[in-house]
């Protein structure tokens, strides 16, 4: 009651000297009539609308280190208590010196400024106390149009009464403490640096608490004109804001806030000004790519907000703290991993991302391309801003045909309705899709005019089980599987393992389903072979682990799992995949640990990808032509400075999966996969393969023999006691 007493006291002192000074009829324009200023001071406002401050947002790896930001104002708020007290004592003494005297308005001030502006028929000289400045700035942070800017800047005697008004209404509001809060975290210093907590990580890379005196007087300094004393425009700008830091200091002497030498001793010193950058947006972040996404995701899920709007301004000015779950360990290894195996400036772009099984939450996404966009605007280059690893909502493209990695979700699905590992069937060598085939409408999608090859015109067929045809890669046995279990259960296998198209299309329900028509993402992939990883436990792919929002409250998101695959049908996948490295595809290539994957080759070498996954992570690289995987097929192609006369899964995109892996895990004890129930999978019986399995044994031996003589002709095969047996070149 004391304080409104006393503010009203004030309002009446100044109501009236402002009616005395403007009885004319007019000044500068305005014409306001004494009757009407008066009765302005004594009915006060509310206090002015003070909307949420626009902050930085941050982003945090998993283990708290920051990797991006965004903002559209370089601000972090901080408590009074906070700020060192010599930076309080500097911008009092500088920007009113009796703040802690008045109600509101500095009288002598206002009265010095309001006669020196009569006279002038306008807005000359200021006069404004701490209190008026913060209702300025609150009202230009309210602004939504330039309009609204504009009119709250107006150097007109109308707004300096209204920023009187609101003023009153403040001091009545507020203790002086926690109006200084509100200025110092509002205020703009220059240098994009809003609010003193910026301001003194970008002028000198310290905090607001740690201010030294000669810092918070180039601080106090700046405030009065920031843009005529930004430190970052030029050595003139920079001499002004030392002239201005002086006057600061010598305030305070004056004021007995601090000693003439102390003012001199810091006089002598000098700006010292280091201009720590602060970047905002992904273009400017060490995982670019990764930050892509993160940003994609808070901007497309409704959970961060009801409007995509409101979604926007969150992020831009939310000042939330993003955890989340990328790895710079295993971030660092994918980097690597794809450009010692493709340049940057290839037309040809890899991408990989790193999930973790049972949590589905993203390790690693990166892409072989620089992040941003190519000089002069041209579409090919070493960069891009397209986020290959990631789906259109994520910030990436239309995909790339995922190939023969589906072939294990017919695999699965062959697993839960009972096959064993060694039961097959005669495969012929060549098979047209006529017959058998429905969507999960019900309606035949059978193509008659389509003719199905082995990949690589492998055979011509043969009697093929669960387990070589998978280690082979064998197209037309895996369409003659998924005719027997059912095109729409593989098709419901899949989606139950999170496949969708990068596009967001539906996905392309037609016989050659199994050998990956459908454009895929390399983050899609990984969390579907993760799911094996995890004995069947599917996990959406999860980039946010925790926010932390401006108010300090923290939510936290947890992994969305479900059991999409049977733990014994998963065990008994990761056998089978398993095999992929010891007897298939990937013969010859390892990580030194238990492993399974598949690779996938795309019909005419359109992209290429391997998937694999161990307990502990699980990985998915694809290669492909920037320019177009159908008019630029991967054939007689130099990529990372080596030539291909055909990409397959194995010689390109496998290699690349072998060494991210072995970085990512080199410091995680491997984990072994739970073996699979024999007495469910085990056996099983396919007509011929035994014999055909023995003819090829004996070709080897034939062929390996052959090699021996013709490297070591005639009697001087006989002085060497080792043997030689050239591997063969992996295919898909």
């Amino acid at each position: 009651m004391r304080k409104s007493i006393a503010g009203l006291g004030v309002a009446g002192a100044v109501s009236g000297m402002l009616a005395a000074a403007l009885v004319v009829p007019a000044v500068g324009g305005v014409g306001i009539a004494a009757r009407d200023v008066a009765n302005s001071f004594v009915d006060l406002p509310p206090p002015p609308h003070e909307e949420p401050l626009s902050q930085v947002t941050r982003l945090l790896d998993r283990h708290g280190k920051q990797f991006a930001q965004f903002y559209t104002a370089n601000r972090t708020e901080v408590p009074l208590s906070r700020v060192a007290p010599v930076m309080r004592q500097a911008i009092v003494a500088i920007e009113d010196a009796r703040f802690y005297e008045h109600g509101g308005m500095d009288v002598k001030g206002t009265l010095r400024a309001l006669l020196t502006n009569t006279q002038a028929g306008g807005i000359r000289q200021g006069g404004s106390s701490l209190t008026q400045q913060l209702v300025k700035n609150i009202l230009v942070e309210n602004a939504r149009t330039d309009a609204e800017r504009v009119q709250a800047r107006a150097q007109s005697i109308g707004r300096k009464i209204t920023e009187l008004r609101y003023a009153l209404a403040m001091e009545d509001k507020y203790t002086k403490d926690q109006i200084l809060e509100r200025y110092l975290n509002i205020a703009y210093f220059g240098a994009g640096a809003h609010g003193v907590e910026a301001a003194a990580h970008r002028f000198f890379s310290t905090s607001s608490a740690d201010l030294t005196l000669a810092q918070a007087a180039t601080l106090a300094g700046a405030v009065r004109a920031p843009n005529l004393t930004d430190p970052s425009i030029g050595r003139k700008q920079q001499a002004r804001l030392k002239l201005r830091r002086d006057t600061v200091l010598d305030r305070m002497a004056g004021l007995n806030m601090i000693t003439q030498a102390q003012a001199a001793e810091a006089k002598r010193t000098k700006l010292d000004i280091t201009l720590h950058p602060e970047p905002g947006g992904c273009e400017e972040s060490d995982y670019p790519f990764f930050c892509v996404y993160v940003r994609q995701e808070l901007l497309s899920n409704p959970v961060f907000g009801a409007t995509a709007a409101e979604r926007r301004r969150r992020l831009a000015t939310g000042g939330l703290v993003i955890r989340t779950s990328l790895d710079p360990r295993d971030q660092h290894a994918a980097a690597r991993a794809l450009r010692g195996h493709v340049n940057p400036q290839d037309t040809e772009a890899g991408s990989e991302a790193m999930v973790e099984p049972g949590t589905g939450r993203i390790r690693a996404i990166s892409v072989s391309k620089k992040y941003g966009s190519n000089p002069g605007g041209r579409r090919n280059g070493s960069r891009t801003t397209i986020n290959l690893a990631a789906d259109e909502a994520h910030g990436g493209g239309m995909g790339l045909q995922a190939g023969s990695t589906f072939k294990v979700f017919t695999l699965a699905t062959a697993l839960q309705q009972g096959w064993r590992f060694n039961q097959g069937f005669e495969t012929p060598g060549s098979l047209v899709p006529a017959q058998g085939y429905r969507d999960c409408s019900g309606k035949p999608v059978n193509d008659p005019r389509a003719r199905v090859l082995n990949a690589s015109g492998e055979g011509t067929g043969g009697p093929h089980s669960l387990e070589t045809g998978t280690w082979k890669s064998v197209n037309i046995f895996y369409m003659m599987l998924e005719r027997k279990v059912g095109l729409c259960n593989v098709v419901n296998t899949a989606r139950s393992l999170g496949v969708t198209r990068a596009d967001g299309g539906p996905l392309r329900e037609v016989p050659t389903f199994t050998l990956g028509v459908n454009e895929m993402d390399p983050v899609t992939v990984a969390a579907a072979f993760a799911a094996f990883g995890a004995r069947g436990r599917y996990c959406h792919p999860l980039a946010i682990v925790k926010i932390t929002d401006s108010e300090g409250q923290t939510t936290r998101v947890p992994p969305a799992c479900d059991q999409a695959v049977e733990r014994e049908v998963a065990d008994a996948e990761n056998y089978i995949l398993s095999g992929v490295f010891t007897k298939g595809t990937m013969h010859g290539q390892s990580i030194g640990r238990p492993a399974a994957g598949k690779t996938g080759t795309n019909n005419g070498y359109t992209s290429a990808w391997f998937a694999g996954y161990t307990p502990d992570l699980a990985a998915a690289v694809s290669v492909g032509d920037i320019r177009g995987s159908y008019r630029h097929p991967l054939e007689n192609v130099e990529i990372g400075g080596e030539y291909y006369g055909s990409v397959q899964g194995a010689s390109l995109p496998g290699p690349i999966w072998i060494s991210s892996m072995e970085s990512a895990l080199s410091d995680t004890p491997p984990t072994r996969f739970a073996p699979p129930n024999m007495a469910r999978f085990g056996g099983g019986f396919t007509p011929g393969l035994k014999e055909a399995l023995a003819k090829e044994k004996k070709k080897e031996k034939e062929k390996a023999g052959r090699g021996r003589r013709a490297l070591f002709p005639g009697t001087h095969r006989r002085h060497f006691g080792w043997d030689v047996n050239p591997r063969p070149r992996p295919r898909q």
